[in-house]
């Protein structure tokens, strides 16, 4: 079994759920009692957030870069950056490390693929949502369509977010909120929906809506047991 790397802590509501989905799909796969190996570096959040703010991504990028050098240097055969948005960071730290970054983007479109779908909403931080660096990922390296909410739903979406989800609190209304933007970007033409933001699935299940609901925290998960178990 091959060792997983997680930089984690963004927040760590989400990564707490990667530890159990990697452990639960390692012992479903082999059995016993049977669990991941993996080293974790965790981010400190507030840090992350404040860097943020004021789109220092300059500071945000030696950060990912130290985090990835950490845990390779632990023994780590893979990078799994655990945040959509932080894979801003992707490529600086792909080109300073010799340990392979899963994208959380490329597991997200696999899945997309094999549900036979194209076109794609995608709900996530503002970041996320409105920089190119993912979408752009699902465009051009994996043909798909990527359609965005209207300026003031991404302000909802973000602001639920950074105010309730990463802070652990669950709303009603907020995840009403979530279900009335989906259903635009259903009528605008969307056939399923990216939930592009490592906490949403903790607001929004499967069960919530017909549109289907592409995880990332659980597919990129997946991704990563895949790989420890690849020969």
């Amino acid at each position: 079994m091959k060792t997983i790397g997680l930089i984690g802590g963004m927040t760590w509501h989400s990564t707490a759920d990667y530890y159990r989905f990697i452990n639960e799909g390692v012992q479903k796969r082999l059995g016993g009692n049977a669990s991941a190996r993996l080293v974790l570096w965790s981010m400190e959040f507030a840090e992350i957030e404040a860097f943020q703010e004021t789109d220092n991504w300059e500071r945000m990028t030696a950060l990912m870069v130290d985090a990835a050098r950490r845990i390779e240097a632990a023994g780590a055969e893979c990078v799994i950056i655990c945040a959509n948005t932080m894979h801003r960071t992707a490529e600086a730290v792909v080109a300073a490390v010799k340990t392979p970054l899963l994208h959380i983007a490329d597991a997200t479109a696999a899945e997309i693929r094999r549900q036979g779908l194209k076109t794609v909403g995608l709900l996530g931080t503002r970041y996320t949502m409105e920089m190119d660096f993912y979408r752009k990922r699902l465009e051009k390296k994996h043909g798909l369509v990527v359609l965005i909410p209207e300026p003031d739903e991404r302000r909802t979406v973000h602001g639920i977010i950074y105010h309730e989800l990463a802070h652990g609190v669950i709303k009603d209304e907020s995840r009403k909120a979530y279900l009335e933007i989906m259903d635009k970007l259903a009528g605008r033409g969307a056939e399923g929906i990216i939930l592009g933001c490592t906490e949403i699935p903790l607001l929004v299940k499967q069960p919530d809506t017909p549109l289907p609901l592409l995880d990332t925290t659980a597919l990129h998960a997946q991704a990563a047991v895949d790989f420890a178990l690849s020969d």
